[in-house]
């Protein structure tokens, strides 16, 4: 299969379009017509500009209000089509796109159709041309790929074929089953695109929220089963209209295209047994066991308050690197590293973004493979020296230019803590009763939200959850979660279009997106909340109507409630299963850690984000934060 990418994907000028397709490796480009209509050049100028970057145009696209219609518009939308191949033999283009009908002008039966496109693919092979049909979802009198295949069928030209297109034959739920009859050689053109699960019309619900395989709902997996039983080898493109994608970066939109089809097609391959030999095989996703480690960059100004945060939630300095001014503080299975050092990575996004997380590393099965999966999948692979005998652990690039390491057992990477670490003797020590890393949560910029949903669901063996939609008092807030089956590993995606909630100002006071929290793990919140008080950790305050309200609302004892409210303790509860939760109050540049403790509850509690964000804006407009 040869794979290509619309230019209405992407934002930008035609040339910046272009120019980003070439970057991430696509060989095909449909042209949209008005992208052509905007460039200042002639087709020929386009064309030797496309070809001069490796490209070839597979489509022009897209013909529209053709089929059915009546005299003198017949004859003009002839007139029109002569026209249009006159510009595709400048382009260099052989494959012209047309969408069935939504003219109010036009007139139904498949028998006027197909004769339509008989004629159109007459004058389409006198110049060496193809059409090809596509059935839109809202078309006003052919909505179904079977209707279309059937006017391309009677139609029986041999320059005349059809074009599948994923949104408009899964979006209504039409039934797979026919197109595994359809010759593959009557195929000429295969758009993909995917898409959140709205009830809402098919018209807007295509123009505003398409996105690419692997970020949406739609069962891609089946579409592809069903096209791959016909054999198809042909031209497979993505077509998406996106309000994020057309903020974003032309070339970071245009590499996570390519990167989905990666996907999309070896798990098709995996699924099928389909021979794919153009196509890269992908090692495994990445199975992950945890978060081996959390490093934040400081300075040497911020490095002792961060640390005595550190030590005030129970943390213990547990060892010292032997050749870095970096030190390790663990509690139970959490280990924080605190990179001071004045040099290397950590240094430098310190002075970008000041006191933050710079990096994560993931427990995984296989560092190497992951690696390899990760590059292949054009994820930025990050290296830097390391010392004589020091540990190398394999990394890419992650969310706002931070780092995502990986580290395995099979290779000794778990070994860094005893090859790079001195180990710092101490007294007994009994912590405050944490015990992993429950979940991080990352704000970043809402037009980054489906690249980075992509990013960990190609790379790691997770699962997303349904997108939450948070009220912050300043705006609204889009959450969703991607977790392993076994809740080993919880990632929190936060972004949002107001630049007055809290996510957005985090990204303002870190200079970029990132991780705004963390929250650990406890069996005993009320004797941790008491240890942290005993500590001098200043815990968000939570209104006394929040409680109020859970007296009457959740079957607890007066008791029960006292206790949650002298604690500052949010809870949940789904049938049996509780959730505690308990703030930090936030720290220097928008950081707060939360503690949790989970008894069988599965969710992120929520229920109360409304009543934990009114209470941090509050008091971020009192007081100045504090620690860090």
């Amino acid at each position: 299969m040869r794979t290509a990418i619309a230019t209405v994907c992407l934002s930008g000028t035609f040339p910046e379009k272009i120019e980003a397709i070439a970057a991430a490796q696509f060989k095909g480009v449909e042209i949209f017509e008005n992208d052509l209509l905007s460039f200042n050049g002639t087709p020929a100028d386009a064309r030797r500009m496309i070809e001069g970057l490796g490209l070839e145009t597979i489509t022009f696209q897209p013909f529209r209000d053709f089929e059915g219609m009546p005299e003198p518009q017949r004859s003009k939308v002839f007139a029109r089509a002569e026209r249009k191949f006159d510009v595709m033999q400048e382009l260099g283009c052989d494959l012209l796109m047309v969408c069935s009908n939504v003219s109010p002008d036009s007139l139904g039966g498949i028998e006027r159709a197909a004769a339509d496109f008989h004629e159109l693919g007459e004058r389409a092979a006198k110049r060496g041309l193809r059409v090809a049909f596509e059935a839109l979802s809202w078309g006003r009198h052919i909505h179904d790929y079977r209707d279309s295949w059937e006017v391309v069928r009677r139609a029986s030209h041999p320059a005349v074929g059809l074009v599948l297109d994923s949104f408009h034959v899964l979006a209504r739920g039409t039934d797979l089953s026919a197109i595994r009859s359809i010759p593959s050689e009557k195929i000429f053109l295969v758009q993909m695109a995917d898409a959140p699960r709205l009830d809402m019309d098919y018209l807007s619900w295509s123009r505003h929220y398409r996105c690419f395989p692997g970020q949406g709902d739609l069962p891609i997996d089946a579409f592809m089963d069903a096209l791959g039983a016909t054999g198809f080898d042909g031209l497979i493109s993505l077509e998406i209209f996106n309000d994020r994608f057309r903020a974003g970066s032309a070339r970071s939109v245009a590499t996570d295209g390519q990167r989905s089809l990666i996907v999309m097609l070896d798990e098709l391959r995996q699924r099928t047994g389909a021979a794919l030999p153009d196509h890269p095989v992908l090692p495994p996703k990445a199975i992950c066991s945890g978060i081996e480690f959390v490093e934040f960059a400081v300075d040497e100004r911020s490095a002792a308050g961060f640390e005595q945060t550190l030590s005030g939630l129970g943390f213990q300095k547990a060892g010292r690197h032997r050749s870095k001014a970096v030190t390790r503080w663990r509690q139970g299975d959490i280990n924080i590293v605190v990179n001071a050092d004045k040099e290397g990575f950590a240094h430098s996004f310190n002075i970008t973004h000041g006191t933050s997380v710079c990096a994560l590393a993931l427990r995984v099965d296989d560092a190497q493979g992951a690696i390899n999966r990760a590059t292949t999948l054009l994820d930025q692979p990050f290296q830097q020296p390391v010392g004589p005998g020091e540990t190398n652990i394999p990394a890419v690039r992650g969310l706002g230019g931070s780092l995502l390491y990986f580290v395995d057992r099979k290779s000794g990477l778990d070994r860094l803590w005893e090859v790079d670490f001195d180990p710092v003797a101490t007294d007994d020590f009994s912590g405050a009763g944490l015990r992993s890393v429950d979940h991080v949560s990352q704000s970043m910029h809402y037009e980054e939200m489906l690249t980075w949903l992509l990013f960990y669901a190609s790379l790691l063996d997770v699962r997303k959850t349904p997108v939450q939609t948070v009220i912050d008092p300043g705006g609204v807030v889009q959450s969703q979660a991607i977790e392993t089956h076994d809740g080993s590993l919880r990632l929190i995606l936060n972004a949002s279009q107001s630049q007055r909630t809290l996510s957005s100002r985090f990204l303002n006071e870190l200079f970029g997106s990132g991780v705004q929290h963390i929250a650990l793990v406890t069996d005993d919140i009320f004797r941790t909340v008491q240890s942290l008080k005993e500590n001098g950790v200043d815990l968000l305050p939570i209104p006394e109507n929040y409680y109020d309200d859970l007296e009457v609302r959740i079957d607890l004892s007066v008791d029960d409630v006292e206790r949650l409210r002298q604690a500052n303790i949010l809870y949940d509860r789904e049938e049996e299963n509780e959730y505690f939760q308990v703030y930090t109050k936030t720290l220097v540049g928008g950081f707060f850690f939360e503690i949790v403790e989970r008894r069988n509850y599965k969710g992120y509690g929520a229920a109360n984000a409304p009543i934990r964000l009114a209470s941090q804006t509050r008091l971020a407009s009192e007081a100045v934060p504090s620690g860090l």
